[in-house]
């Protein structure tokens, strides 16, 4: 009896060990709509934003709780040293924080914390 069961758990274990996800890292391309979701933290970590001191400069407003839900367009993806990062702009055509018009983005990580949807 314990044979078997074992049989069964360890076949059980290699079915899933070889069933393959798709990475969505693959299917976004440029021009695709994204939505900006909450930070992983205190602050977005994969997204690239501009210091608040630097947004102030430029004459900007540095409100981070406006993101939430702001739609983005990616304008260009590019890969370095094997991960993907975006370029992204707002989808109305309006500047960040009325300062800067494109930020940077980590797609696998910013991804994998849901600060990108």
């Amino acid at each position: 009896m314990k044979n078997l069961l074992f049989i069964a758990f360890f076949s059980f274990l290699t079915m899933n060990a070889q069933q393959s996800e798709v990475s969505t890292t693959d299917t976004i391309e440029v021009g695709d709509v994204l939505t900006i979701g909450n930070p992983s933290g205190q602050d977005y970590e994969h997204i690239s934003f501009p210091p608040v001191n630097f947004i102030i400069k430029k004459g900007g407003t540095p409100n981070f709780k406006r993101l939430k839900g702001m739609q983005v367009i990616v304008t260009k993806k590019t890969s370095i040293n094997g991960e993907a990062k975006l370029t992204i702009t707002r989808k109305d055509g309006k500047r960040f924080f009325n300062s800067h018009r494109s930020v940077k983005v980590a797609l696998a990580p910013a991804l994998e914390t849901k600060e990108i949807l």
